[in-house]
């Protein structure tokens, strides 16, 4: 496929694999693609070239009326995944155009992944920065507090940026120069060298390394 974007995937896990010399490797597991061009955007309509992507076919009669007018145009499938990936010409593609894991990819491959981190909910300085805390003997109040947070007279005040408790994971996390171990084109699945962001069945954003 000319002037190729990146897809969608989902994780499924990790596992090891053997090359041909006996070594193992860990390796994580993503179902990616078969992903359906939605929309086409060019730089004389919306200011810049995109590729509108869906993965994960939705139910028909989950499809509402603005949805499903969105969706006419592609074919009428609905999906789950919607993600916009930037192209430099717009116009080798087509609405409703399938996608497929083996028209981006190849063995040997160094790729770029996004995802969602897990959330870890609230947590303190201790587990979410690694803070020492304090002496953990009989009779101490002060284990796994942050500390004193100010700054006497001068400033005043608690300076920006200052580590505290708060919510921890969920966030946006991209590794880059990530090799692709094996891409098996019948299963849609990517077998990518090591840990990528996220928790099973979260979805990935991979990409061609540029």
């Amino acid at each position: 496929m000319p002037n190729s974007i990146g897809i969608l995937g989902r994780k499924l896990g990790m596992t090891r694999v053997y090359d041909e010399n006996g070594r193992s490797a860990p390796v994580t597991v993503i179902e990616a693609g078969p992903c359906r061009i939605l929309q086409i955007k060019t730089k004389a309509k919306e200011g810049y070239n995109a590729l509108q992507l869906g993965f994960l076919e939705k139910k028909s009669q989950r499809l509402n009326k603005p949805e499903a007018g969105h969706f006419k145009r592609s074919g009428g499938k609905g999906y789950y995944h919607i993600k916009e990936f930037k192209v430099n010409d717009p116009d080798a593609y087509e609405v409703g155009q399938t996608v497929q894991l083996a028209d981006i990819f190849s063995v040997g491959d160094l790729v770029d992944v996004s995802g969602k981190s897990k959330g870890r909910g609230f947590q303190g300085v201790v587990k979410r920065y690694g803070y020492r805390g304090g002496r953990k003997t009989h009779g101490s109040t002060f284990h796994r507090a942050p500390g004193s947070i100010g700054c006497s007279a001068t400033p005043g005040r608690v300076v920006k940026g200052k580590k505290l408790p708060g919510r921890m994971g969920n966030e946006l996390v991209t590794k880059k120069n990530v090799k692709v171990i094996d891409i098996r084109v019948e299963e849609n699945v990517l077998l990518l060298h090591g840990a990528v962001p996220g928790g099973k069945q979260g979805v990935l954003n991979i990409c061609p390394k540029p």
